[in-house]
């Protein structure tokens, strides 16, 4: 590794409808503006009815807004198109950077060999119902258990250089209009460029977003697992990493023989001691979560949220198994698009 000039940093957060998060979230950001830890600060306000563009103004931050409502992809291009500082760092409008976020990020891009950086929600989420507590801290725990050489990105607070953003044609809005996996997709092309990509579990955020059990479905099968398994199948491959690991194919595939045997209980009561069997073998199999839901919320929080993993599991699997039937069987072979 050889050292580099220090990088400058530009802030980039698009914003929708956030004026009541835009005091929190860019609070600390601010700071780090004031302290020269960050060239600047860009809002990008993506056609908000609301006073977005104008509270993230008074506070201090520069503001540009999309010339329509594209979502948070082409926010992020066009203020990567006006961006002063080397260094691309995104931030979502419901995140609350860590005060130290800046500085861990210079250090990083200190190597030259570093394209992107990015971190991981804290242990604290806003939102306190156990099931929103449970979606926030599930994301933490795969980030801080990932490689710390990842192979894809994450765009709620992660950096990426500039010149290589630029190169490889920054975000995908023709494919993702939606927020779905635009930062998934870019982080593939990052590696395939040659750049490598950090997984700093010690760069933090606060997540505001309050999760609902209908809320957190519709994402995780239309905007998370389905675009993910297409663009894995059509183009990329299916990765050892995160969520997609192989161990969490193997807690899937348990996840989906515990619920076909319970479902089979009222017909072949016998089957109990392979019921029990499975509930056993996925418990060890998820012993590590199990234990960090367990040091974040307790018993009874720990226990609803595994449950529910299971069936999280079993429709994130469904997705993927309708997904090879569809490229496979169907000849759907490029459905990447997200509407």
């Amino acid at each position: 590794m050889t050292s580099a000039a220090p990088v400058t940093i530009s802030v980039i957060m698009p914003a929708f409808r956030a004026e009541a998060l835009m005091p929190r979230v860019l609070a600390p950001l601010m700071a780090m503006l004031a302290r020269g830890e960050v060239t600047e600060v860009l809002v990008v306000d993506d056609q908000s009815p609301d006073r977005t563009a104008e509270v993230a103004r008074s506070l201090g931050a520069r503001v540009l807004t999309t010339p329509q409502n594209g979502g948070p992809g082409l926010a992020r291009n066009l203020a990567a198109d006006h961006a002063l500082g080397d260094v691309l760092w995104f931030v979502d409008s419901d995140v609350i950077a860590w005060e130290d976020g800046a500085a861990k990020l210079a250090a990083h891009f200190a190597d030259p060999s570093v394209a992107a950086v990015f971190g991981s929600y804290d242990s604290t989420p806003d939102g306190q119902h156990w099931f929103s507590r449970y979606k926030n801290l599930m994301h933490r725990f795969y980030h801080q258990t990932a490689r710390r050489d990842a192979e894809t990105f994450w765009a709620g607070c992660g950096a990426v250089r500039k010149d290589v953003f630029r190169q490889i044609g920054g975000f995908d809005t023709d494919t993702y209009k939606v927020p779905s996996i635009e930062d998934i997709e870019l982080g593939y092309r990052i590696r395939r460029s040659g750049g490598r990509i950090v997984l700093d579990p010690t760069l933090l955020g606060k997540h505001l977003k309050v999760w609902t059990p209908k809320n957190a479905i519709h994402t995780d099968i239309f905007r998370r697992a389905l675009p993910w398994s297409r663009l894995m199948i059509a183009r990329e491959g299916v990765a050892n990493d995160l969520n997609t690991s192989h161990g969490e194919k193997l807690k899937a595939g348990v996840a989906g023989l515990f619920l076909l045997s319970i479902l089979a209980l009222p017909l072949w009561p016998a089957l109990w001691p392979m019921t029990l069997g499975l509930a056993g073998l996925a418990l060890a199999l998820n012993a590590g979560f199990a234990a960090f839901l367990y040091r974040n919320g307790g018993f009874w929080f720990a226990a609803r949220a595994l449950i529910y993993h299971q069936f999280y599991y079993v429709y994130s699997a469904g997705a993927f198994a309708w997904c090879l039937f569809e490229y496979h069987i169907l000849g759907i072979k490029n459905r990447l698009h997200v509407p």
